[in-house]
């Protein structure tokens, strides 16, 4: 039995639908293929502002995914975009922006002059010449296919083709890997770059390549791949470990650089390359299982990478996925299984076969073995009519495999093998023979007892006191008939004060039974007496019908606390929820204003204050003030004004202390003014007492 005293009520109510969502959210389907939410993101990632995309790569990125996903609502951007293409085209543009400049005419086909091809063709083929790093030959060759698919008049083929492809094959690495120049950094983002140049090499050679080159790239794809990254489920993807001084490429990009690399190599050779199947079908795997990328680059990496898969001569991966993952013996759900292509196309001739089910408790034990499901041509669902017996409320793992009609199938599809599903199967547990009792604590007697139904409305009211025992017991059977133990079985007692506490009911088989002595429990309680509302609470993930239902209450006579060793009582746990509601209106009380001399009183004190500046004035009109001892030299003429105006400042100090200042700001700014009219003050007095001093000489 184990005590959870402080666990707040509503986090025990919400337990039943934590523990379900978290068990389910652990039972996510396999990702199925492109579906129609795709379609709605690239709508809304690929939005043109003011009836244009910002730059044309991004046009180039919109108008490939708009065509793959088929999109039909697609915004017009040809009257803004076909007038940049043409800007790009005929002057000299970056190599970058001339390559996506013809990606865009590709798709949008754009009324380009044939003179305007051929004179790209020529700056083309003298920068492949001539060029030293990889990302130059990667551009200027993606540029002449797509001339050449675009102008099939205009001369595209590389006279020294065999030169050219040593260039790029000498930037390869041991590991399969590829520099971007002479330094020693290699990258598996520009290993797809090299791969796309090379099959754009061959495409473009005015002679066939010598194969024993092409057999070395085909050697250095199968070691690139003996690096790839692996996640338990059997998805496959590739992460650049290093770029040197070019940007970082994530997973996404990386992976989508070598896939579209790869097959670009495949698709212009003889022969295949002999990659795993399981590798492929992990690179499905990867781009699906990210969902949907709320990056728009992301999601058109996703997109042209799933593209390419769809159609390829090494290896077309095949989708398993379910509709759902958890299935109910009560509305007898059927199981059903789709395979399809990544984009969603049907799948070839194929069934699906159900190898073995197993329990996750008990895994060396199959509920199902070699079974086939049928397929339904209408649905185009694999479909298992009914589960067995054998199969009843848990968590399973069902193992599916595909195997092709056409023998011939497995060169051309990758259905990798064994395919593990979890599954939930739920269904109504049988909840009977409740009972509640007050047992003598010597004795074991019983002397209140009474039964319940859990599934009505059925309450109890019993009484005990410190000396007796509260028993509660109850059984829960599944819908095959066997012993059910759920995640959660708890019995909760709550004190009329709000105190609670929460036990965990054990079983023995199909019975659930909690015993409470209360003598060892008078300190848990807290000496509390008093009325005790009990509620229980049992669920499972696979338990349709989990419940927290009140079973009544006690009125429960402990005895009373001993003074000098009594627990005291815990503060009270707080509902988190109410830190989000309304909180206390805060009234603030001023202090009252003190009272204030009447308004005559003050203008006579202010009439009182000017009487010295009225005296001073006075004064100085009867002592006769002239100018007469004024400087007339330039150096003390000047001391005398700035020694006027220094007394003028101070003056007006004294007003603004008396209007705005405060006490600190006028003492620092008087001292700072002191300090100036001393300076001042002492050279015009110098020169007054000089003067004096020679007239009475004189």
């Amino acid at each position: 039995m184990l005590l959870l005293p402080r666990m707040s009520s509503n986090l025990a109510r919400s337990l039943l639908l934590l523990l379900f969502a978290f068990s389910i959210c652990d039972a996510v389907a396999l990702p199925g293929p492109i579906s129609d939410r795709h379609r709605s993101a690239a709508l809304e990632l690929f939005a043109p502002q003011h009836g244009s995309f910002a730059s044309l790569e991004e046009s180039y990125e919109a108008l490939r995914i708009f065509e793959i996903l088929a999109v039909r609502e697609k915004p017009d951007v040809r009257a803004t975009t076909c007038p940049k293409v043409l800007e790009n085209l005929v002057s000299s543009t970056p190599l970058k922006d001339l390559f996506y400049a013809l990606k865009v005419n590709g798709i949008l086909k754009c009324k380009v002059n044939g003179d305007i091809f051929k004179d790209i063709a020529s700056r083309l083929k003298a920068t492949v010449k001539d060029a030293k790093t990889l990302v130059d030959l990667y551009y200027s060759i993606g540029s002449l296919l797509l001339i050449k698919d675009q102008a099939s008049d205009v001369d595209v083929l590389l006279a020294d083709a065999d030169g050219t492809f040593h260039s790029i094959k000498a930037l390869s690495q041991s590991d399969g890997k590829w520099r971007y120049t002479d330094k020693p950094e290699s990258s598996t983002y520009a290993a797809g770059l090299a791969l796309e140049a090379l099959a754009g090499v061959i495409t473009l050679a005015s002679s066939e390549i010598d194969q024993s080159r092409v057999n070395l790239v085909k050697n250095d794809i199968l070691k690139l791949f003996d690096s790839i990254e692996k996640y338990d489920d059997g998805t496959f993807y590739f992460d650049e470990k290093l770029v040197g001084g070019h940007e970082h490429q994530g997973s996404i990009s990386t992976t989508s650089s070598v896939v579209r690399g790869v097959f670009a190599f495949a698709a212009v050779t003889s022969g295949k390359i002999n990659l795993p199947g399981d590798k492929i079908l992990g690179l499905a795997k990867f781009f699906l299982g990210i969902g949907i990328p709320g990056d728009a680059k992301d999601l058109f990496n996703q997109i042209e990478s799933l593209a390419l898969l769809e159609s390829n001569r090494i290896s077309i991966p095949l989708i398993l996925s379910l509709p759902a993952s958890v299935y109910s013996l009560s509305n007898k759900d059927q199981l059903k299984v789709r395979v399809n292509t990544v984009l969603g196309s049907a799948a070839p001739p194929l069934t699906v076969k159900l190898v073995r089910a197993f329990s996750t408790v008990a895994k060396d034990s199959a509920v199902i073995q070699n079974k086939d499901l049928k397929y339904d041509q209408n649905s185009g669902h694999h479909v298992l009519d009914v589960l067995p017996d054998e199969v009843d409320v848990g968590i399973y793992v069902f193992v599916f495999e595909m195997v092709l009609h056409d023998a011939d199938g497995e060169k051309v599809y990758a259905t990798g093998g064994q395919i593990h599903v979890p599954i939930y199967v739920t269904g109504i547990v049988k909840v009977s023979n409740a009972e509640s009792a007050v047992l003598d604590n010597d004795l074991g007697s019983i002397e209140t007892q009474k039964t319940l139904d859990l599934a009505g409305n059925d309450i109890v009211s019993l009484s005990a006191n410190h000396l007796q025992k509260f028993r509660f017991s109850f059984q829960l059977t599944t819908p095959r008939g066997h012993a059910f133990k759920p995640h959660q079985a708890f019995l909760k007692l709550k004190h009329e004060t709000k105190y609670e506490h929460i036990f965990v009911v054990g079983n023995a088989g199909k019975k659930f039974e909690i015993v409470l002595d209360f003598l060892g429990l008078v300190e848990k309680f807290y000496y509390l007496s008093g009325r005790y509302d009990i509620e229980l609470t049992v669920g499972d993930a696979v338990m349709e019908n989990s419940f927290l239902r009140p079973l009544g209450h006690l009125e429960l006579d402990l005895p009373e606390a001993p003074t000098s060793k009594a627990p005291r009582l815990p503060p009270l746990a707080v509902d988190p929820y109410t830190r989000y509601g309304p909180k206390a209106e805060i009234t603030h009380l001023f202090r009252t204003p003190e009272k204030r001399p009447p308004t005559q009183l003050s203008l006579i004190f202010l009439s009182l204050t000017l009487l010295p500046l009225i005296g001073f004035l006075v004064g100085l009109l009867r002592l006769g003030v002239n100018l007469r001892n004024f400087p007339s030299s330039a150096a003390p003429a000047t001391y005398a004004i700035l020694f006027h105006l220094g007394i003028a400042t101070v003056l007006i100090l004294y007003v603004l202390f008396w209007l705005k200042l405060d006490l600190f700001t006028t003492l620092k700014t008087t001292a700072l003014l002191g300090v100036f009219l001393l300076f001042v003050g002492h050279r015009i007095l110098s020169h007054l007492a000089t003067t004096s001093a020679k007239l009475k000489s004189a």
